[in-house]
């Protein structure tokens, strides 16, 4: 009892909100250990790799689909890269990479000229569900979940246009897909083994916004705060807030929680490399960790 009690004391004081999920115990595990050990494990046919012990699991899937949601600049994509650096993969050349990042920006589809037009003023709304190809982006994550190397978009955010040629991405272990609406499309939710929400503060978000949209897209400040109030905000309010409720983990202040990513860090590794001495144990915190009302 006094471990759980400190173990739940170390997730509020990292400001981690955490709902019940299959996949998440309160167990230590070394940073610093390797992603994995195949040797410890045996692929099926099927393309799982078997283990004797995954949280009542006898098969960890392969690759292991981590959905990463939140609000525009919330820090998804700083938070996927902390937890590859963490995991030992952002120096890692791609085809070896254990972990990969996807990021739904690149799905976005093809506008017709009237479309083409209004985004050149700063009038199409770009957080709504309509501005993706999800056929192509569900299509892409089936291949990606049956071990298949794809070739993912590339979209030009200053051009509205996407780009002839794509970039591939090899098969891995741990892939992450992060962007604001990855929880709003049921197909594509259901996909993912573990869900994560970004929840960063509006007025951050907005300054991040601002700066990042002056420097790597040339806008100016008036359209930016016009497209914000008139278009991103009202799209985050219907469509991608209502999805926190799905999250399995909630990361406030985003790649700034050192804690709570070294926590889900340490969740992946032993997702990712079971021990085949250990037997299933029952921890309170099992139970009794949630997140807050």
């Amino acid at each position: 009892m006094f471990k759980d009690d400190i173990m739940n004391r170390l997730y509020h004081l990292g400001g981690i909100l955490l709902r019940p999920c299959k996949h998440f115990r309160t167990r230590s595990f070394p940073v610093s250990s390797p992603l994995r050990q195949p040797n410890k494990m045996a692929q099926s046919t099927n393309g799982e790799y078997e283990s004797p012990r995954l949280n009542g699991w006898d098969k960890v899937p392969r690759p292991f689909l981590i959905g990463v949601a939140g609000g525009t600049a919330s820090g998804k994509s700083s938070v996927c890269a902390k937890i590859m650096e963490k995991l030992g993969q952002s120096e890692v050349e791609s085809r070896q990479r254990q972990v990969i990042i996807i990021g739904q920006d690149s799905f976005y589809r093809n506008l017709t000229p009237e479309e083409h037009h209004r985004a050149v003023r700063g009038n199409f709304n770009f957080d709504h569900p309509d501005a993706f190809d999800l056929d192509l982006m569900i299509r892409t994550m089936k291949d990606v979940a049956s071990g298949k190397t794809v070739e993912i978009p590339s979209y030009d955010y200053v051009k509205h246009v996407r780009e002839n040629t794509g970039q591939l991405a090899y098969p891995a272990d741990v892939v992450l897909l992060e962007g604001i609406l990855v929880f709003y499309f049921p197909e594509l939710r259901q996909m993912f083994h573990m869900k994560l929400f970004v929840d960063t503060d509006p007025d951050t978000r907005l300054s991040r916004r601002v700066l990042r949209d002056i420097q790597e897209r040339g806008r100016d400040l008036e359209k930016i705060l016009h497209q914000y109030t008139s278009l991103v905000k009202p799209a985050f309010e219907e469509f991608c807030l209502p999805t926190k409720k799905y999250a399995d983990v909630i990361i406030p202040r985003g790649a700034d929680n050192t804690v709570a990513i070294d926590l889900i860090v340490q969740h992946i590794q032993e997702l990712m490399r079971p021990n085949r001495n250990l037997k299933r144990q029952r921890y309170n915190s099992d139970s009794i960790v949630g997140r807050p009302h």
